[in-house]
């Protein structure tokens, strides 16, 4: 719950990066992530390039940058453990009016945490 805590209660900006199967990396502004009660965390995301990059590579980073001075954070890397293009279970978790997405294509995609780090430093493996 402490980084549930953490980032329900810290403002900023978030940046999910991904890359395809040949290594081909993308990064896009997210919203902070929905944590479930099994541990897991959620993104709703439409169809574009991250959500493209997830089906042939699982592996993600989630770097969160905390409003204010300085440069304070998390690093948190990513395995896809599946998504749902649940309309009613998308729904829950949406930030965004329905009128926001135009009636493009959604989905939750679900990750384990495979490591955290602090923004700056935090050690190499």
């Amino acid at each position: 719950m402490e980084l549930q805590d953490y980032f329900e209660n810290t403002g900023g900006t978030g940046i999910l990066a991904t890359s395809d199967s040949d290594g081909r990396v993308d990064a896009a502004i997210y919203s902070r992530p929905h944590f479930l009660d099994d541990g897991t965390l959620a993104f709703v995301m439409r169809d574009r390039l991250t959500h493209a990059n997830l089906q042939s590579n699982p592996y993600a980073t989630y770097l969160f940058i905390e409003q204010g001075p300085g440069y304070h954070g998390k690093r948190l890397f990513l395995e896809k453990t599946g998504e749902s293009s649940d309309p009613a279970l998308i729904n829950r978790y949406k930030r965004r009016t329905p009128t926001q997405t135009d009636g493009e294509a959604l989905f939750l995609v679900y990750f384990k945490i495979d490591r955290q780090l602090p923004l700056l430093g935090g050690q190499r493996s």
